[in-house]
């Protein structure tokens, strides 16, 4: 029998290593912008085309590259970073493994132009599925540029792989941002299709989250600072306030590498305990610096994960240092007794003619031996709805009789069509009606009797492209960060759709020109915010069925909120909607919105 283990060819091994470390465009620029940043460049920009379909470019001014140095960039497990297994626990640099670059020419058109600041002549390589096309010299500014074209040309079924070009951007962008955070000392710059996207100038670690995510973020921030022999951790928080449903920024660094950390991401959040929702999430950017030594980053292909040797008492300390920081800076409730009470109750308006002693009545014949001692008298009934009525079901009309006499099989739908024209009702809570039915009384959740409706006029309007829009007196620009635009932009049909009319403008900024009509809501600033997060936090079910999930999350914002009081018109114009949907009864959430009592349920809490 002859042997059937052989070695792999290299191009064949290169696509296969590429199979882990190129998964998208998004991976490709992780590893080349790393590259710079370990060649010591202070300035880096990237160009996109095609959200990186077509062409992937990174231009810095670092050390540059020898001939034979370009050319042995692009083999396997050939690099300069370490040289023995326990250089392996002293890295300091981005890239370590030699992989990345061999991975990307084996699924790419790779052009590599590089010179050092001592040479007058570069270097040009053109490689093309690890197939070296090209290897010249080349007259070129000091430091790299290298393009990467057509990714996957060769492998089409990973190409077909690939989301729409918004969705690719938006992992670009979160790629960027995270060398970008990391790394304020270096002029940082993104183009797509000859749009610049972000331009970072040279900063501190505050001033370029602010440029990244928007002025709006500087009075969001809370410094955090501790320094230990374990590790030394410094950054910013943000305030409860500012707290959001997603899992928005949040940012641990170790020794500037970007990790991802469930252990440490539960030592903030449980620092905020009392001081926010436990369904929200805070924001963060957490810069710790620890010993090489003391963490092993080879864990992960994408070395976004690490180990470290005390992750217990890293966790101990970040836990106290944010803790600390919420206080220092009054970000935690307190109670100041030493204050006057705010309460402020405004005398000069009270006509001093109304007021008077108040005066005790007695009733002189009470007697409490006697049967038939003399009881008060009933106060008459002051209030606007009629109590007394609402749970009188002995006394029918001639609609309630006609409802009584239908089989206890009828819908919801049929029973409250009739009981709609009674108009009896009690409007308690802020967000419950009481209605008298034939039965007993049904109650009716307002909030998810709005969603319903909003949910079928949003669905309709999804279905037939036609929803009415009420314009804006005063268009309002909203200025987005990158992410949030894209999501935006991505949902720009749908949106339209519903009623909403909003202008893409340069620079991440959005003109709100109309809003759906219906919709109460004087801020449209407020709207986009809360309707992006609500988007973000359900993006993998809007993936699933488009128009449903938009058209919930959508009437979930827009639908009244607990606590609103509403007109008798009002009321009227919701159950009137309420009762001509398809399915009254239940939310787009498949939440009840009535609730049918009869006597049998009086009889359980009577007995």
């Amino acid at each position: 029998m002859s042997d059937i283990i052989r070695l792999l060819p290299d191009s064949v091994a290169n696509q296969i290593a590429a199979g882990e470390v190129v998964q998208r465009p998004a991976s490709v620029v992780k590893e080349l912008l790393e590259n710079s940043v370990d060649a010591g460049a202070n300035h880096i920009k990237l160009i996109l085309k095609d959200a990186g379909r077509t062409l992937i470019q990174v231009i810095d001014n670092g050390c540059g590259m020898t001939t034979n140095d370009a050319r042995m960039c692009f083999e396997r497990h050939a690099t300069s970073k370490i040289s023995k297994a326990d250089d392996l626990f002293a890295i300091k640099t981005k890239g370590f493994r030699g992989e990345a670059m061999a991975s990307i020419a084996a699924v790419a058109q790779v052009e590599l132009k590089t010179c050092r600041h001592e040479d007058k002549l570069g270097t040009l390589i053109q490689i093309e599925a690890t197939s070296i096309k090209k290897h010249e010299p080349l007259a070129t500014a000091p430091g790299t540029s290298i393009s990467v074209k057509n990714l996957f040309f060769n492998i089409p079924a990973r190409r077909n792989f690939l989301k729409s070009d918004n969705v690719e951007l938006k992992h670009v962008i979160d790629e960027f941002q995270r060398v970008a955070l990391a790394h304020p000392e270096i002029h940082m710059e993104l183009t797509h299709n000859n749009n610049t996207l972000f331009n970072l100038p040279v900063s501190n670690y505050r001033q370029r989250i602010v440029n990244i995510y928007g002025k709006s973020y500087n009075e969001r921030l809370v410094p955090t600072e501790e320094t230990t022999d374990i590790v030394s951790i410094k950054g910013y928080i943000v305030k409860p306030e500012y707290c959001k449903k997603t899992r928005g920024e949040q940012y641990f660094f170790v020794n500037n590498r970007f990790i991802k950390s469930p252990y440490l991401h539960h030592a903030i959040h449980a620092a905020y305990t009392g001081l926010i929702q436990a369904d929200m999430h805070t924001g963060y950017f957490i810069y710790l610096d620890v010993n090489p030594s003391s963490i092993d980053i080879n864990i992960h292909p994408t070395k976004t994960e690490v180990k470290f040797e005390d992750e217990k008492s890293i966790y101990s300390i970040l836990f106290a240092a944010v803790k600390r920081s919420l206080g220092l800076f009054n970000v935690a409730p307190s109670i100041d007794f030493g204050t006057p009470s705010p309460i402020d109750i405004p005398l000069t308006k009270i006509n001093p003619e109304k007021i008077s002693v108040p005066k005790i009545h007695i009733n002189e014949n009470y007697n409490p031996f006697s049967k038939h001692s003399n009881k008060p008298n009933k106060p008459k009934n002051t209030s606007p709805f009629p109590f007394e009525e609402l749970f009188e079901i002995t006394d029918l009309t001639e609609s309630e009789k006609k409802i009584a006499s239908l089989k206890n099989d009828q819908s919801n739908n049929q029973l409250f069509d009739e009981i709609n024209h009674t108009g009896n009702y009690v409007y308690t809570a802020g967000r419950y009606l009481i209605i008298k039915s034939p039965k007993g009384f049904s109650i009716i959740d307002v909030c998810r009797a709005h969603e319903r409706v909003l949910y079928d006029r949003f669905i309709k309007s999804l279905n037939t492209d036609k929803a009415a829009s009420q314009q804006q007196l005063f268009p309002q620009a909203i200025e987005l960060n990158p992410a949030d635009f894209v999501l935006l932009k991505e949902l720009e049909t749908e949106l339209q759709s519903i009623g909403f009319s909003i202008s893409f403008l340069g620079n991440y900024t959005i003109s709100i020109n109309g809003i759906p009509t219906g919709i109460a809501e004087d801020n449209p600033a407020h709207i986009i915010e809360n309707m992006l997060e609500e988007l973000k936090h359900h993006s993998s079910e809007i993936k699933n069925n488009r128009k449903h999930y938009t058209a919930m999350l959508l009437a979930g914002i827009f639908s009244i909120k607990p606590g609103r009081m509403l007109h008798e018109d009002e009321i009227s114009a919701l159950l009137k909607d309420l009762f001509h949907s398809h399915s009254p009864a239940v939310s787009p959430k498949g939440k009840n919105i009535i609730v049918n009592f009869g006597p049998q349920e009086f009889d359980k809490y009577f007995n």
